[in-house]
Protein backbone atom coordinates (compact mmCIF):
# COMPACT_ATOMS: atom_id res chain seq x y z
CA UNK A 1 0.00 0.00 0.00
CA UNK A 2 2.10 2.89 -1.19
CA UNK A 3 0.16 5.89 0.50
CA UNK A 4 -0.83 4.23 3.67
CA UNK A 5 1.36 6.37 5.70
CA UNK A 6 -0.25 9.26 4.06
CA UNK A 7 -3.48 8.18 5.66
CA UNK A 8 -4.86 10.09 8.91
CA UNK A 9 -3.72 8.20 11.67
CA UNK A 10 -6.86 7.48 13.40
CA UNK A 11 -8.60 6.42 10.18
CA UNK A 12 -5.53 4.49 8.86
CA UNK A 13 -6.58 1.18 10.67
CA UNK A 14 -10.00 1.45 9.21
CA UNK A 15 -8.55 1.86 5.88
CA UNK A 16 -6.50 -1.41 5.81
CA UNK A 17 -8.19 -3.34 2.76
CA UNK A 18 -10.69 -0.51 1.86
CA UNK A 19 -9.22 -1.08 -1.94
CA UNK A 20 -12.13 -0.75 -4.15
CA UNK A 21 -14.74 -2.89 -5.33
CA UNK A 22 -12.72 -4.48 -7.59
CA UNK A 23 -15.64 -3.77 -10.69
CA UNK A 24 -16.27 -5.58 -13.71
CA UNK A 25 -19.48 -7.09 -15.56
CA UNK A 26 -18.83 -10.47 -13.46
CA UNK A 27 -18.77 -8.52 -10.36
CA UNK A 28 -21.14 -5.85 -10.46
CA UNK A 29 -24.17 -8.05 -8.44
CA UNK A 30 -21.51 -8.37 -5.26
CA UNK A 31 -20.51 -4.68 -5.68
CA UNK A 32 -23.98 -3.68 -5.31
CA UNK A 33 -24.43 -6.31 -2.47
CA UNK A 34 -21.26 -4.78 -1.00
CA UNK A 35 -22.14 -0.80 -0.84
CA UNK A 36 -25.86 -1.33 0.54
CA UNK A 37 -24.12 -3.74 3.30
CA UNK A 38 -21.56 -0.85 3.82
CA UNK A 39 -24.17 1.50 4.25
CA UNK A 40 -27.47 0.29 5.68
CA UNK A 41 -25.98 -0.26 9.44
CA UNK A 42 -24.76 3.72 9.04
CA UNK A 43 -27.06 6.52 10.67
CA UNK A 44 -29.75 7.05 12.73
CA UNK A 45 -32.25 3.49 13.18
CA UNK A 46 -35.80 5.57 13.46
CA UNK A 47 -35.42 6.14 10.06
CA UNK A 48 -39.06 5.54 8.68
CA UNK A 49 -39.31 7.64 5.48
CA UNK A 50 -42.43 8.34 3.46
CA UNK A 51 -42.18 6.54 -0.51
CA UNK A 52 -43.57 8.96 -2.84
CA UNK A 53 -43.93 7.13 -6.69
CA UNK A 54 -43.38 10.06 -8.99
CA UNK A 55 -45.22 9.21 -12.16
CA UNK A 56 -42.90 9.55 -15.77
CA UNK A 57 -43.52 9.46 -19.50
CA UNK A 58 -45.67 6.39 -20.81
CA UNK A 59 -43.48 3.50 -20.75
CA UNK A 60 -41.01 5.12 -18.05
CA UNK A 61 -40.94 3.34 -14.49
CA UNK A 62 -41.66 6.11 -11.81
CA UNK A 63 -38.69 7.42 -9.77
CA UNK A 64 -39.21 6.78 -6.12
CA UNK A 65 -38.66 9.49 -3.85
CA UNK A 66 -38.12 8.52 0.09
CA UNK A 67 -38.78 11.53 1.91
CA UNK A 68 -37.29 11.95 5.93
CA UNK A 69 -38.19 14.77 8.44
CA UNK A 70 -40.75 17.68 8.17
CA UNK A 71 -42.85 16.25 10.97
CA UNK A 72 -43.57 19.26 12.64
CA UNK A 73 -44.90 22.79 11.18
CA UNK A 74 -42.61 23.86 8.11
CA UNK A 75 -42.10 25.43 5.90
CA UNK A 76 -38.45 23.75 6.40
CA UNK A 77 -35.80 23.85 3.96
CA UNK A 78 -35.51 21.14 2.20
CA UNK A 79 -32.05 18.89 0.61
CA UNK A 80 -32.53 16.61 -2.67
CA UNK A 81 -30.22 14.17 -2.03
CA UNK A 82 -28.83 11.82 -4.88
CA UNK A 83 -26.88 8.72 -3.64
CA UNK A 84 -23.41 7.64 -4.44
CA UNK A 85 -21.79 4.90 -5.58
CA UNK A 86 -20.18 5.29 -9.43
CA UNK A 87 -23.63 5.25 -11.34
CA UNK A 88 -23.43 1.96 -11.14
CA UNK A 89 -24.55 0.73 -7.14
CA UNK A 90 -26.22 2.08 -4.19
CA UNK A 91 -30.09 2.85 -3.87
CA UNK A 92 -31.80 5.80 -1.66
CA UNK A 93 -33.14 3.11 0.89
CA UNK A 94 -29.39 1.69 1.32
CA UNK A 95 -28.93 5.78 2.67
CA UNK A 96 -31.92 6.15 5.40
CA UNK A 97 -30.28 5.61 8.30
CA UNK A 98 -28.21 8.72 7.22
CA UNK A 99 -30.44 10.53 5.46
CA UNK A 100 -32.89 10.53 8.82
CA UNK A 101 -30.22 11.82 10.90
CA UNK A 102 -29.26 14.51 8.56
CA UNK A 103 -33.11 15.52 8.32
CA UNK A 104 -32.73 15.55 12.41
CA UNK A 105 -29.25 17.62 12.07
CA UNK A 106 -29.89 19.83 9.46
CA UNK A 107 -33.77 20.73 10.01
CA UNK A 108 -34.44 20.17 6.52
CA UNK A 109 -36.64 18.04 5.29
CA UNK A 110 -34.59 15.17 2.97
CA UNK A 111 -35.84 13.69 -0.67
CA UNK A 112 -33.53 11.25 -1.61
CA UNK A 113 -34.22 9.76 -5.39
CA UNK A 114 -33.90 6.50 -6.46
CA UNK A 115 -32.87 7.05 -9.99
CA UNK A 116 -32.41 4.36 -11.92
CA UNK A 117 -28.16 2.56 -12.25
CA UNK A 118 -25.89 2.04 -15.31
CA UNK A 119 -25.11 -0.14 -17.10
CA UNK A 120 -28.42 -1.15 -17.38
CA UNK A 121 -29.53 2.54 -17.60
CA UNK A 122 -27.30 4.67 -19.33
CA UNK A 123 -27.06 8.36 -19.64
CA UNK A 124 -29.40 10.42 -19.83
CA UNK A 125 -31.75 8.42 -17.96
CA UNK A 126 -30.37 8.67 -14.36
CA UNK A 127 -30.31 12.50 -14.92
CA UNK A 128 -33.58 13.11 -16.21
CA UNK A 129 -34.75 10.50 -12.91
CA UNK A 130 -33.09 13.31 -10.72
CA UNK A 131 -34.50 16.17 -12.63
CA UNK A 132 -38.29 14.41 -12.51
CA UNK A 133 -37.26 13.73 -8.86
CA UNK A 134 -36.45 17.65 -7.99
CA UNK A 135 -39.37 18.76 -9.98
CA UNK A 136 -41.65 17.15 -8.11
CA UNK A 137 -40.09 18.20 -4.74
CA UNK A 138 -40.54 21.85 -6.39
CA UNK A 139 -44.49 21.68 -7.81
CA UNK A 140 -45.07 19.68 -4.28
CA UNK A 141 -43.23 21.96 -1.82
CA UNK A 142 -45.70 23.70 0.28
CA UNK A 143 -48.05 20.56 0.28
CA UNK A 144 -45.44 18.63 2.15
CA UNK A 145 -43.93 21.58 4.24
CA UNK A 146 -41.34 22.99 2.51
CA UNK A 147 -39.82 26.07 1.62
CA UNK A 148 -38.99 26.61 -1.97
CA UNK A 149 -37.00 29.31 -1.96
CA UNK A 150 -34.47 26.80 0.04
CA UNK A 151 -34.33 23.95 -1.47
CA UNK A 152 -31.09 22.50 -2.15
CA UNK A 153 -28.88 19.61 -4.78
CA UNK A 154 -26.81 17.19 -2.62
CA UNK A 155 -24.74 14.46 -3.88
CA UNK A 156 -21.91 12.18 -2.66
CA UNK A 157 -19.48 10.38 -5.39
CA UNK A 158 -21.58 9.70 -8.28
CA UNK A 159 -24.46 11.24 -6.73
CA UNK A 160 -22.26 14.05 -6.69
CA UNK A 161 -21.91 14.32 -9.95
CA UNK A 162 -25.08 13.60 -10.56
CA UNK A 163 -25.76 16.87 -8.41
CA UNK A 164 -23.42 19.08 -10.67
CA UNK A 165 -25.34 17.77 -14.06
CA UNK A 166 -28.35 18.44 -12.61
CA UNK A 167 -27.58 21.83 -11.55
CA UNK A 168 -26.11 22.15 -15.20
CA UNK A 169 -29.07 21.07 -16.17
CA UNK A 170 -31.63 23.10 -14.56
CA UNK A 171 -30.09 26.38 -15.18
CA UNK A 172 -30.21 25.70 -18.74
CA UNK A 173 -34.07 24.54 -18.58
CA UNK A 174 -34.51 27.72 -16.51
CA UNK A 175 -37.62 25.82 -14.78
CA UNK A 176 -36.38 25.90 -10.79
CA UNK A 177 -34.13 27.88 -8.91
CA UNK A 178 -32.00 25.63 -5.68
CA UNK A 179 -30.45 27.76 -3.66
CA UNK A 180 -27.06 26.15 -3.41
CA UNK A 181 -25.17 22.08 -4.46
CA UNK A 182 -23.56 20.86 -2.02
CA UNK A 183 -21.06 18.03 -4.02
CA UNK A 184 -19.23 15.74 -1.50
CA UNK A 185 -16.04 14.05 -3.56
CA UNK A 186 -18.16 14.58 -6.76
CA UNK A 187 -17.00 12.18 -9.62
CA UNK A 188 -16.99 15.17 -12.45
CA UNK A 189 -14.50 14.02 -15.18
CA UNK A 190 -14.69 11.21 -17.39
CA UNK A 191 -11.32 11.47 -18.13
CA UNK A 192 -10.07 10.11 -14.79
CA UNK A 193 -8.19 6.75 -14.65
CA UNK A 194 -8.03 6.50 -18.62
CA UNK A 195 -4.81 7.88 -20.97
CA UNK A 196 -6.89 11.35 -21.21
CA UNK A 197 -6.06 11.74 -17.87
CA UNK A 198 -4.24 14.97 -17.85
CA UNK A 199 -2.02 14.81 -15.20
CA UNK A 200 -1.89 11.51 -13.16
CA UNK A 201 -1.86 11.82 -9.30
CA UNK A 202 0.35 9.34 -7.57
CA UNK A 203 -0.99 9.82 -4.13
CA UNK A 204 -4.59 9.34 -5.25
CA UNK A 205 -7.29 6.93 -6.04
CA UNK A 206 -5.82 3.58 -3.82
CA UNK A 207 -8.06 3.29 -2.00
CA UNK A 208 -12.23 2.75 -1.64
CA UNK A 209 -12.56 4.10 -5.33
CA UNK A 210 -9.63 3.28 -7.72
CA UNK A 211 -9.07 4.42 -11.25
CA UNK A 212 -10.14 0.91 -12.78
CA UNK A 213 -13.58 1.70 -10.56
CA UNK A 214 -14.44 4.57 -11.93
CA UNK A 215 -13.26 3.79 -15.75
CA UNK A 216 -15.72 0.93 -15.34
CA UNK A 217 -18.36 3.80 -13.61
CA UNK A 218 -17.47 6.12 -16.45
CA UNK A 219 -18.08 3.28 -19.35
CA UNK A 220 -21.03 2.23 -17.84
CA UNK A 221 -22.93 5.66 -17.87
CA UNK A 222 -21.80 6.30 -21.14
CA UNK A 223 -23.32 2.88 -22.77
CA UNK A 224 -21.23 3.68 -26.17
CA UNK A 225 -22.83 6.73 -27.28
CA UNK A 226 -20.81 9.44 -28.92
CA UNK A 227 -21.76 12.91 -26.74
CA UNK A 228 -20.62 16.22 -27.17
CA UNK A 229 -21.79 19.65 -26.90
CA UNK A 230 -24.06 20.51 -24.16
CA UNK A 231 -24.72 17.09 -23.23
CA UNK A 232 -21.44 16.29 -22.82
CA UNK A 233 -20.88 18.70 -20.09
CA UNK A 234 -24.55 17.13 -18.62
CA UNK A 235 -22.56 13.44 -18.80
CA UNK A 236 -19.14 15.00 -17.11
CA UNK A 237 -19.67 18.50 -15.85
CA UNK A 238 -16.07 18.57 -15.96
CA UNK A 239 -16.14 19.24 -18.96
CA UNK A 240 -19.15 21.77 -19.57
CA UNK A 241 -18.34 25.28 -21.38
CA UNK A 242 -20.16 27.55 -19.37
CA UNK A 243 -20.19 27.36 -15.44
CA UNK A 244 -21.34 31.01 -14.81
CA UNK A 245 -25.41 31.15 -13.61
CA UNK A 246 -25.11 28.11 -11.36
CA UNK A 247 -26.50 28.06 -7.39
CA UNK A 248 -23.63 28.57 -4.85
CA UNK A 249 -21.55 25.62 -4.26
CA UNK A 250 -20.09 23.44 -1.08
CA UNK A 251 -17.16 21.31 -2.48
CA UNK A 252 -15.18 18.48 -0.30
CA UNK A 253 -13.32 16.12 -1.28
CA UNK A 254 -9.99 14.26 0.86
CA UNK A 255 -6.43 15.04 -0.43
CA UNK A 256 -6.25 11.06 -1.26
CA UNK A 257 -8.94 10.64 -3.17
CA UNK A 258 -9.55 10.28 -6.40
CA UNK A 259 -11.30 13.07 -7.13
CA UNK A 260 -8.96 15.64 -5.64
CA UNK A 261 -7.45 17.18 -8.81
CA UNK A 262 -10.94 17.19 -10.66
CA UNK A 263 -12.33 18.34 -7.56
CA UNK A 264 -10.32 21.60 -6.96
CA UNK A 265 -10.13 22.36 -10.68
CA UNK A 266 -14.00 22.92 -10.91
CA UNK A 267 -13.88 24.85 -7.82
CA UNK A 268 -11.86 27.06 -9.73
CA UNK A 269 -13.71 27.20 -12.62
CA UNK A 270 -17.05 27.87 -10.43
CA UNK A 271 -14.79 30.73 -8.69
CA UNK A 272 -13.61 32.05 -11.91
CA UNK A 273 -17.51 31.96 -13.88
CA UNK A 274 -18.64 34.50 -10.69
CA UNK A 275 -19.91 31.29 -8.60
CA UNK A 276 -19.71 31.34 -4.70
CA UNK A 277 -18.15 28.69 -3.73
CA UNK A 278 -16.62 26.77 -0.60
CA UNK A 279 -13.97 24.19 -1.25
CA UNK A 280 -12.50 21.77 1.49
CA UNK A 281 -9.65 19.67 1.63
CA UNK A 282 -8.80 16.91 4.08
CA UNK A 283 -5.94 16.02 4.62
CA UNK A 284 -4.95 12.24 5.02
CA UNK A 285 -8.48 11.42 4.03
CA UNK A 286 -9.51 8.50 1.40
CA UNK A 287 -12.63 8.81 -0.68
CA UNK A 288 -15.60 7.82 1.62
CA UNK A 289 -13.62 9.20 4.87
CA UNK A 290 -16.95 10.76 6.41
CA UNK A 291 -17.83 7.60 6.88
CA UNK A 292 -16.06 6.66 9.48
CA UNK A 293 -18.09 9.26 11.87
CA UNK A 294 -16.35 8.31 15.13
CA UNK A 295 -12.77 10.10 13.86
CA UNK A 296 -11.95 13.16 14.29
CA UNK A 297 -11.77 14.03 10.66
CA UNK A 298 -15.34 13.03 10.00
CA UNK A 299 -16.45 14.95 12.45
CA UNK A 300 -14.92 18.24 11.29
CA UNK A 301 -16.33 17.80 7.83
CA UNK A 302 -20.06 17.35 9.44
CA UNK A 303 -19.46 20.74 11.30
CA UNK A 304 -18.17 22.30 8.11
CA UNK A 305 -20.94 20.68 6.21
CA UNK A 306 -24.09 21.25 8.56
CA UNK A 307 -22.18 24.90 9.26
CA UNK A 308 -22.61 25.53 5.44
CA UNK A 309 -26.19 24.01 5.18
CA UNK A 310 -27.62 26.66 8.19
CA UNK A 311 -25.92 29.84 5.82
CA UNK A 312 -28.08 28.50 2.71
CA UNK A 313 -31.14 27.88 5.16
CA UNK A 314 -31.15 30.93 7.37
CA UNK A 315 -34.35 32.35 6.18
CA UNK A 316 -32.70 36.34 5.09
CA UNK A 317 -31.55 33.96 2.36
Amino acid sequence: MRTLELVDAEQRPMVVGATGFALGDAGLSAARAAAVALFQPLGSPDAAPAVVQVPRRPGDPAVELRIHGGRQAGPHPAIFLIHGGGFVMGSAAMRDGLDHALAEASGAVVVAVNYRLAPETPFPGPIEDCYAGLRWLFDHATAIGVDPARIIVFGESGGGGLAAALALLIRDRGEMTPVGQMLIYPMLDHRTGSAAEARPNPTTGEFAWTRRDNQFGWNAMRGGQSLDGDMLGYFSPAMAQRLDGLPPAFIAVGALDLFLDEDIDYAHRLSHAGVPVELHVYPGAIHGFDLFDTTRLARGFKADQLAALARWFAPAN
